[in-house]
């Protein structure tokens, strides 16, 4: 079902979205590419391969494993169907409980992520740790 990593989510100190910027296109030489709209001043994202693979850099404030932490992977999926699968699985997963139950998983269908024209199909889980993760198309 998981085809690849589409992106992984860093997070800098707020206001220095710029100089992340620096770095990751002026240092590590990757392509910065165009953000949803709404959230233009909270995030750069950059291109590792065209196409393929992106860093994106969030300065919204967190901690790690912090019930709003926004850092994560994003896990590629392979169709509408599959994805729909696997956050059933997920899903069913909390719901029987166990050690291994994930802390929080959208419901089959759902998307407590922003919202927009410019997200595909996705949904989002924190593992039993509290790890933020993040499926989509």
């Amino acid at each position: 079902m998981i085809t690849g990593i589409a992106h992984v989510n860093l997070t800098v100190p707020p206001g220095t979205l710029e100089v992340a910027a620096e770095f990751y296109a002026g240092v590590l030489g990757f392509t910065r590419v165009p953000v949803p709209v709404l959230q233009k001043d909270e995030l750069a994202w950059f291109d590792i391969l065209p196409g393929g693979q992106q860093i994106h850099i969030s300065s919204r404030p967190t901690k790690p494993n912090a019930p709003d932490g926004t850092h994560h992977p994003c896990f590629k999926v392979e169709s509408p169907e599959a994805l729909l699968n696997l956050q059933g699985k997920i899903y069913e997963s909390f719901e029987r409980g166990g050690d291994h139950k994930p802390m929080t998983v959208d419901a089959p269908g759902e998307n407590s992520g922003a919202k927009g024209v410019e997200y595909p199909k996705r949904f989002f889980a924190r593992d039993y740790a509290g790890n933020r993760l993040e499926f989509s198309l």
